[in-house]
């Protein structure tokens, strides 16, 4: 077996302790690996790059910027055997990919880091190690119940757990087929090139789970009939019983139990009147798609982008610009829209710090997958095998 060896720093060992939650060890690994700071000195010190690496289909380009004060994104990908194991022979191989958009805190980002992708390759395994819509519900649905347990058990010591959670955004390439999960509002985009046009048009693949959207307001509406308040309009922002605008996420148990709705969580969390039915709730949509040769490449990120770039702004930049470095090229062009909308030179805005940066944007975690059409349809795969996580959190 041979592990990736980039030439940029190693991460510390993400080892997750007997709660789940990841930490640091001395000795670095092969197999999970952390971005250096691409410009401490010359840059902007909060954004960390792979500029260039190969997965099972092709290439990839990732990169982070950090606008909290602790980098509340997580992702990952890894490429190389999808299942444990693989009962009918040799394992089979894919590439997946996870941007997870934390909010409250980094706990539930770092705990869907840790163990949804081996939950998905213990359900692979079980249905004979290919992938599935299937097993890719199955692997949120476990997650989301090992970070409720872990809210449990850590209750009355550390109760705001309660209130941290995350978007989740999955996407797997294997044998020929993409599988896209995703619970929140991050976004999945598609770059397809046009037949008979050299343009390549911008297919978004995911659904958002926002309050913002009028489906998801009546999606809720239809499942709250009761409840004049699911959904509340404050200051021009739609949110779910005035809290939060997302509709689906992992972790947010304060509005999923009613257990964790209650003293010693925070009053600010806490709804005036108990509830019988999970408010939110984990589930993803799914989409599944056969890859074929004018499908260009693959886009996923956090809503830090999508904020300041449409599908088809990115498309382009992708489309248009040299692969190395292209999920830093994403990212800068987001930050200048941003300066340009406050005003500001791009220049300055790299030079704010962590927490107060948060007022400019928020962390913007960029994947780019370029799919190569002789590559996308094998379930082997000889080359490295990649286990990647993105970022570095910067604490007090």
């Amino acid at each position: 077996m041979r592990i990736v060896s980039p030439c940029w720093k190693p991460a510390a060992n993400h080892a997750a302790d007997a709660d789940g939650f990841s930490s640091s060890s001395s000795a670095a690994s092969s197999s999970s690996l952390s971005f250096r700071p691409s410009g401490r000195g010359r840059g902007d010190a909060l954004l960390w790059v792979k500029d260039l690496g190969r997965h099972s289909g092709g290439e990839f380009s990732m990169a982070v910027v950090q606008a909290n004060n602790v980098l509340e994104d997580g992702s990952q990908i890894e490429s190389g055997p999808i299942a444990f194991h693989n009962p009918a022979g040799p394992p089979l191989h894919g590439t997946f990919v996870g941007v997870y958009d934390g909010h409250g805190g980094p706990e539930t980002s770092r705990f869907i880091c840790d163990n949804l992708f081996n939950n998905l390759k213990e359900f692979a395994s079980e249905q004979g190690g290919g992938m599935s819509a299937e097993a890719l519900m199955k692997a949120f649905a476990a997650t989301e119940d090992g970070f409720l347990s872990l809210v449990r058990k850590h209750w009355l010591t550390k109760p705001q757990l309660a209130s941290v959670g995350s978007c989740c955004l999955v996407g797997v390439v294997f044998a020929g087929m993409l599988y896209v999960a995703n619970a929140g509002d991050s976004r999945a985009v598609l770059g397809r090139l046009e037949k008979g046009f050299r343009d390549v048009t911008a297919v978004q693949l995911t659904a958002e789970h926002n309050a913002s959207n009028e489906s998801v307001r009546a999606e809720l509406q239809s499942l709250h009939p009761g409840d004049s308040q699911i959904v509340v309009l404050r200051h021009n922002v739609w949110r779910v019983k005035g809290l939060i605008q997302i509709s689906r996420s992992i972790g947010d148990a304060y509005l999923k139990k009613a257990e964790f709705n209650r003293a010693p969580l925070l009053s600010r969390f806490r709804l005036p009147e108990p509830f019988h039915k999970s408010i939110l709730n984990a589930e993803p949509s799914i989409v599944t798609h056969k890859l074929c040769p004018q499908d260009q490449f693959l886009i996923f990120a956090s809503d830090g982008l999508w904020e300041h770039l449409s599908n088809q702004e990115a498309v382009d930049i992708v489309q248009n610009c040299p692969r190395n470095g292209i999920a830093r090229k994403l990212i800068k062009a987001a930050m200048q829209e941003a300066a340009r909308k406050r005003e500001m030179r791009y220049s300055d805005l790299k030079k704010i710090d962590r927490g107060v940066r948060r007022h400019f944007h928020d962390d913007i975690t960029v994947i780019v997958l370029f799919l190569d059409p002789a590559l996308v349809s094998k379930s082997s795969y000889s080359g490295p095998i990649v286990s990647l996580r993105g970022g570095h959190v910067q604490t007090n």
